[in-house]
């Protein structure tokens, strides 16, 4: 019995040594990002892998969460389920805080007013934005397009309530104007303009004059606070992004084709043109057209209260 003494002792003292000697496995962090289909830089960033180089020398991995549209990527982004979103319409921020979403945003694209558009097809008796009056109009519910169908039927002096609203992703909201279902689609690039090549259609009106159409980066707020490196790191790559689609609209296309349900690259640049790509720093100053859009949804009973598009956070890089 006291000879196995030594030797049990001889073992705990190797097991321990080993156990000290062992490298320790770092802890590693995870980015969770929700997109949407045309969500164009982060899509490029994802496809090229930078921005997963980049944070992957920090210790952090990406994890990413594809969404059909804006609203529930906020959504999902509110109670925790992912950490930042790509970009998303001007609108969808302000029907998430009519929700209670405590959001901070963390960079914007410049205005792109021609990015989305009203379209009839061509034989429709529909000729102006007047004769919507009592017509079915396809339009993506919190979408960017949704505040342009409000401008536009305020500009013709029709009300909300005088159409016939068809809330509809941009897949079903194609599929319905393409076999006559519904009597206008309301939709943004890339599905404008592939639509207007690949349908006889027309144009009743874009957002010039109408609504600006931009395009906001988010975050939760605590997350903000918590990992502002992260964020100054993502904020980076998407202005090198956006200055890259621009320099190189070419290879841009040949890269968002297939992930845009394989549309041709003269379609993917021509939809391209629309968008400006242009990343900046969100000031509180530029956000004017946000609390006009909430005030249109209220007035429109579309908004469950009214919202001051003031109470957000704003990241600084």
């Amino acid at each position: 019995m006291s000879g196995q003494r030594p030797r049990m002792k001889n073992i705990l003292i190797a097991a321990l040594s080993l156990f000290i000697l062992a490298p320790t496995a770092q802890a590693v962090e995870t980015l969770r990002i929700g997109y949407q289909k045309s969500s164009t830089l982060i899509t490029l960033l994802k496809q090229q892998g930078t921005l997963e180089k980049d944070l992957a020398r920090q210790g952090i991995e990406v994890s990413w969460h594809e969404f059909p549209s804006g609203l529930p990527l906020l959504e999902s982004l509110n109670v925790g389920n992912v950490d930042i979103s790509a970009d998303v319409a001007d609108t969808v921020p302000v029907f998430a805080q009519a929700a209670g979403a405590t959001l901070t945003y963390f960079a914007q694209e410049t205005a792109s007013p021609q990015a989305q558009a009203i379209v009839v097809r061509q034989d429709s008796p529909v000729q102006s934005l007047a004769d919507l009056k009592g017509k079915k109009v396809a339009v993506t519910k919190a979408a960017g397009t949704h505040y342009l169908l409000i401008a536009a039927l305020n500009k013709a002096g029709l009300k909300f309530s005088d159409i016939q609203p068809a809330y509809l992703t941009p897949a079903d909201g194609r599929a319905a104007f393409e076999n006559g279902k519904v009597d206008a689609w309301v939709t943004w690039e890339p599905f404008l303009t592939s639509v207007q090549r690949q349908l006889p259609t027309r144009t009743l009106a874009d957002g010039t004059g109408l609504a600006q159409y931009k395009r906001y980066y988010l975050t939760g707020t605590a997350y903000a606070k918590a990992h502002p490196e992260v964020l100054k790191l993502v904020f980076a790559e998407l202005q090198k992004a956006g200055e890259w689609t621009k320099a190189h609209p070419d290879q841009a296309a040949a890269i968002l084709g297939p992930l845009w349900g394989n549309l041709d690259s003269a379609t993917v640049e021509a939809a391209n043109l629309h968008r400006t790509y242009q990343v900046q720093a969100v000031q509180p100053d530029q956000l004017g057209e946000q609390q006009k859009i909430a005030d249109a949804f209220f007035a429109a009973g579309l908004l469950p209260k009214a919202v001051d598009t003031r109470g957000v956070g704003i990241w600084h890089p």
